[in-house]
């Protein structure tokens, strides 16, 4: 991972007149341990079907790479193409796809390439939270997810029950994923540096699901309405999808006076199979 040289994005985006544009949220990652860190820590090869999204300006993607030979990526930002094809000549086959991340549809990509993929992102803040939860409607067709996150989300994602964190991001990513947090990232390894600390995390997702299922849609709708507001008991959040809430409750052997934040991801499902 030392072949290739060092980048100074900070140079590159003011040679190039370049602007980050808030809206797609860019912050580049310039901290070239950071970098190395975050593809060590993904354990990527030639055989493996490797996904990037949003490369920016190429400091992950160049890396990667080198251990793939063959990279996929997704850049919405028509301005980083041409300088991720220069950033990447000679180091490997890089094929970039145009589009929005939210609206990709991993699951036919997978489809196309013959096998579950494997996702690489130093994803935008302002859109990490619902890409997340896209990614993991298609979980059946990734592998796992080495992804950085703004640290009180990448918190929320590893929140235990019990802890003001938990919530639907914690039951849901605990129910399909194992967690592993990779490595804490300041500001000032980013260009510019955002008012926040990040997080790099690894979810990899399970063959089975934590617990047992009759209807996962469902349990989707369950965790939603138990965290939709937290100051409630269950037996009122839980309204919006029982008109006897509290019998429902009472078949699952769970108080009605509980409240979401207090339900294991063992007792969220045992509810959703109860109904």
């Amino acid at each position: 991972m030392t072949n290739t040289p060092p980048l100074s994005i900070p140079h590159l985006v003011k040679s190039l007149g370049l602007h980050p544009k808030k809206g797609l949220g860019q912050n580049f990652l310039v901290d070239t341990a950071i970098t190395q860190a975050i593809v060590h820590a993904a354990q990527v090869g030639p055989k493996d079907r490797v996904l990037e999204i949003g490369p920016g300006l190429g400091s992950l993607t160049a890396l990667l790479l080198e251990q793939t030979k063959k990279l996929w990526a997704i850049e919405q930002d028509e301005r980083m193409i041409p300088i991720l094809e220069k950033r990447c000549q000679g180091v490997g086959e890089l094929i970039i796809q145009r589009c929005d991340a939210l609206k990709f549809d991993y699951s036919h990509m997978a489809q196309e390439l013959g096998g579950p993929l494997r996702i690489v992102a130093n994803l935008p803040y302002n859109i990490s939270t619902p890409l997340l939860f896209h990614l993991l409607d298609h979980r059946q067709a990734i592998i796992d997810m080495t992804l950085m996150f703004q640290k009180e989300v990448a918190q929320r994602i590893a929140a235990q029950p019990g802890s003001k964190a938990y919530g639907t991001l914690s039951v849901q990513c605990a129910m399909w994923a194992t967690v592993k947090e990779v490595i804490e990232v300041p500001p000032q390894s980013f260009f510019p540096k955002p008012k926040v600390d990040s997080l790099v995390i690894q979810l990899t997702f399970r063959q089975q699901p934590a617990a047992q299922l009759s209807d996962p849609h469902f349990f989707t709708q369950v965790v939603r309405a138990a965290f939709g507001q937290r100051r409630k008991t269950l037996n009122n959040a839980l309204k919006q999808l029982s008109s006897s809430p509290k019998e429902w409750l009472e078949r699952a052997e769970i108080d009605p006076k509980r409240r979401g934040e207090t339900l294991s991801v063992t007792e969220f499902a045992h509810l959703s199979n109860c109904r």
